[in-house]
């Protein structure tokens, strides 16, 4: 059901989310071995259901916890896979949330001994996370909340409003939340 603004009031989870990798059977080991996700679900077929376009593709699905699903399509007739080279690597991402600093470390040190260069952990205020790529070339983050989550949020929630409206006139960041790095500055 869809409000008269557009909301949806049922069902507000996303279904999954889907990327394309360079090879199905190599993403798939990779997501179990490195993240622990179980693979859930495969379809193959030679024509697009949507669009009836002839072409063969691999569409995977991987249990990303808690109901998400993280999906991905191997297409061997396309052209290699590429980036938008308008946007920098750091922006396009996906993260998952894992639940504290220990486990978040625990992944970091995990990661780094099967030979992945692991950036973080970082202090986000909020949160903290640790960044990565999988052997797509898709960037991935783990995100674990920080233990004043809670507080951070509410002080953060009051001030969105005037920062959305400050950063649509100056295009330049406003400072209503510097205090969410303020600890991270300090070396608290």
């Amino acid at each position: 059901m869809i409000s008269s603004h557009g909301a949806i009031y049922e069902n507000r989870e996303i279904h999954h989310v889907a990327y394309r990798c360079k090879d199905a059977k190599e993403t798939v080991l990779w997501y179990q071995r490195m993240l622990n996700m179980d693979f859930v679900l495969a379809f193959a077929e030679d024509h697009v259901p949507s669009t009836h376009e002839p072409d063969p593709y691999m569409h995977l699905f991987l249990d990303a916890g808690n109901g998400n699903v993280l999906a991905f399509f191997e297409l061997p007739t396309k052209p290699e896979m590429g980036r938008d080279p308008n946007t920098p690597t750091w922006v396009q991402h996906i993260a998952f949330k894992v639940k504290d600093r220990q486990e978040l470390q625990e992944f970091k040190e995990h990661l780094e001994k099967n030979g992945v260069e692991v950036l973080g952990i970082t202090d986000h205020g909020v949160f903290h996370s640790i960044y990565f790529f999988d052997p797509n070339g898709h960037r991935v983050e783990l995100a674990c909340p920080d233990p004043d989550e809670e507080a951070l949020m509410r002080k953060l929630d009051a001030v969105k409003g005037d920062m959305l409206e400050e950063w649509s006139r100056t295009r330049r960041a406003p400072k209503h939340a510097a205090f969410a790095h303020q600890k991270e500055l300090s070396g608290q």
